[in-house]
């Protein structure tokens, strides 16, 4: 398995953060298994965008912003998308950083109570310094790959124990409901899922990893297994929170409270171990991500030990332990940092797929017909949920 693991367990790991916990805990609590079909369309989502996102990063270094500063004559126009990118990405992961390791202090004190959480955010983000600056490309592959699966157990044993109706969970995947209440969260099911970053961090380490578009076959094979074990974990997680039995979520051990009755103590470790491992592993990719799109931006060189690529992160990780310092909801902040991300996917998602549709980059790997529609399709769904969740915001 860690032979053939790939980057997209990096990509798993992203969009399966304290965003997704406590995303998919609050639609299960509130909507029951009525909004799989949500969770459902989102993988299909991830892994039509994701392919993409993969088949540019075999065929042309610089990614999305790559293709911006050498694709766009204009350079008003440029600089505005750059900056949209820039803005974007980098300073929307700095803010999301502080939910990332606000889920991993959450575990650790799960594991280990109360005693000592003033150290819990620095003993997170001590951990994510160390991985990202010590870490060589496969360690982190393998340390992801290990988290995961971690996670993926925690999550599907306790969504397991709750004895889910398996006609609710088919009738929830496969019939649709949209309505003025459940839509934020369709929203932001669709943002936790379909992660713009992800985009932009998948073109720059499958270049890494195999660095031909004559990999594209594993490629593919790569990013469908990862996403899809990440929709699995995402969907067992609404499902434990649906078959809890409780009616509000004010934090996320609440839900670990309300299994207890189902197998005792152990579900405050079960949960613990996988929002720390969720929470580790995001509190690693957004940085590494925000990192990556300001070297594509700005054009700087490859080597990731380059203090300007350093700084990135390292500032990223920084703003997220200290803001953990200010007085702040945190399952507030991860829950509508979700609604935003559905927001923004649509800006970079018509990027994306224009660059794959040219051939001077793309040469015969360009998109093909069906897979044009597929992404238009995909692109329109959530331009539309996004102008609807505003709409409704505003009214």
């Amino acid at each position: 398995m860690f032979k053939k693991a790939g980057p997209g367990m990096l990509i798993a790991a992203a969009f399966v953060g304290p965003g997704t916990v406590t995303t998919c805990i609050r639609a299960g609590v509130d909507w029951q298994l009525g909004l799989l079909w949500a969770l459902l369309l989102s993988v299909g989502a991830t892994l039509i965008l994701q392919e993409m996102a993969g088949r540019l990063g075999l065929s042309a270094s610089g990614g999305i912003p790559g293709f911006i500063r050498t694709s766009i004559s204009n350079h008003g126009i440029r600089v505005l998308l750059l900056g949209i990118v820039l803005s974007g990405i980098v300073i929307g992961n700095a803010a999301y950083e502080a939910g990332n390791i606000s889920g991993a202090v959450l575990g650790f004190e799960a594991l280990f109570g109360p005693k000592g959480s003033a150290f819990f955010p620095g003993l997170a983000g001590g951990l994510a310094f160390l991985l990202l600056w010590f870490g060589s490309y496969r360690n982190l592959e393998r340390v992801f790959t290990t988290l995961v699966l971690v996670m993926s157990l925690s999550f599907l044993i306790t969504a397991i124990l709750t004895r889910p109706d398996p006609v609710e969970i088919l009738k929830g995947l496969l019939v649709p409901g949209v309505s003025g209440e459940n839509l934020l969260t369709i929203v932001a099911l669709v943002g936790t899922t379909v992660v713009p970053y992800n985009l932009f961090l998948y073109t720059s380490l499958v270049g890494e990893k195999w660095g031909s578009i004559a990999s594209i076959r594993p490629m593919r094979r790569d990013i469908v297994v990862s996403v899809l074990i990440g929709g699995l974990v995402s969907m067992a997680i609404l499902i434990t929170a649906a078959g809890s039995g409780t009616t509000a979520v004010a934090s996320v051990m609440d839900l670990a409270t309300s299994l207890e009755p189902i197998y005792g103590k152990a579900a405050r470790y079960g949960i613990g171990i996988g929002l720390l491992a969720a929470g580790i592993t995001s509190a690693i990719t957004a940085p590494l991500a925000a990192a990556f799109v300001a070297r594509q931006c700005f054009g700087w060189g490859p080597d990731r030990t380059d203090w300007k690529f350093r700084s990135v992160w390292i500032g990223v990780l920084l703003i997220g332990i200290l803001t953990l310092n200010f007085e702040v909801r945190p399952l507030e902040v991860i829950y509508f940092a979700q609604v935003a991300n559905g927001i923004l996917l649509p800006v970079i998602g018509f990027i994306l797929l224009w660059a794959v549709n040219r051939t001077s980059l793309m040469g015969v790997f360009k998109n093909t017909p069906i897979q044009n529609i597929l992404a238009l399709a995909v692109l329109l769904l959530v331009t539309g949920l996004g102008i609807w969740s505003i709409f409704k915001i505003l009214i």
